[in-house]
C-alpha cells in the first residue's frame, strides 16, 4: 500500500470528521441538542444518514468528537516526568494559563455557548463518562496497568473533571477568567497536592 495514498485517505477522513462535528454543534447550539434529529444534521452535512452513522455511532459523538484529541492526553502526559503526578499538574496549570477550554477556563463566547451544551445536556453528560472510562482505561495503562494503577487513575480524572466543572460554573454564572483565574491555580495546586499525597508512588 501507498503510505502517501493512505495519508491522504486519513487527512480526507479526519477532515470529514471536523465538518460534521461542526455542522451538528451548530445546529445543536441554534436550536438545543434534543430538537435537532440525525436525519438533519446529515441532510445539512450532505451526507446519508448511514453515512454518518459510520463516523459517529451515537448522536452524542457529534459533540464529543471535539475532546477526541484530549482522550489519551493523560496518558501521554506522564511520559514526560519527572513523576507522572508532576507531569499532570504542569500540564493542568499550563492549560489554564493559556485558557485551554478543556480546563473549563475560558470566557469566549463561542467556548462558553459549547460547554453550556455539554454540560446542560443530560445526554451529553452521560455520554462524556465513556469518554472518561476510555482516558482512565489509558491513562492506567500508561500507570503500568493492575488494580493500584485503575484506582489512581480513576482519581486522577476524577480531579481534572472536578477542577474543569467548578471553572466552568463560575464563568457560566457570569464571573470573567480573570476573576476565576487565581482560585482555579490555587484550587489546582491544593486538588494535586492532595494527589501526590495519597499517591506517594505517582509523586
Amino acid at each position: 500500500m501507498n503510505s502517501g495514498n493512505a495519508g491522504l485517505r486519513e487527512r480526507k477522513k479526519q477532515r470529514m470528521y471536523q465538518a460534521v462535528s461542526d455542522i451538528a454543534i451548530r445546529l445543536f447550539l441554534e436550536k438545543g441538542f434534543d430538537a435537532v434529529s440525525v436525519a438533519e444534521v446529515a441532510a445539512a452535512a450532505e451526507i446519508s444518514k448511514p453515512t454518518l452513522f459510520r463516523y459517529f455511532p451515537a448522536k452524542e459523538d457529534l459533540v464529543l468528537h471535539r475532546f477526541a484529541d484530549h482522550e489519551d492526553e493523560a496518558a501521554r502526559v506522564v511520559a514526560r516526568g519527572p513523576t507522572p503526578i508532576a507531569a499532570l499538574r504542569r500540564n493542568f496549570l499550563d492549560g489554564l494559563e493559556r485558557c485551554d477550554p478543556i480546563t473549563g477556563l475560558n470566557d469566549h463566547p463561542a467556548v462558553l455557548a459549547f460547554l453550556t451544551l455539554l454540560y446542560g445536556t443530560p445526554a451529553l453528560a452521560g455520554r462524556m463518562y465513556a469518554y472518561l472510562e476510555r482516558s482512565e482505561a489509558a491513562l492506567a495503562e500508561a500507570l503500568g496497568g493492575g488494580l493500584e494503577a485503575r484506582l489512581a487513575a480513576g482519581q486522577i480524572i476524577a480531579v481534572q473533571r472536578i477542577l474543569a466543572l467548578e471553572n466552568w460554573r463560575r464563568i457560566a454564572d457570569g464571573e470573567s477568567v480573570a476573576q476565576v483565574r487565581a482560585d482555579a491555580v490555587a484550587a489546582a495546586q491544593r486538588a494535586f497536592g492532595a494527589l501526590g499525597a495519597g499517591l506517594p508512588h505517582l509523586a
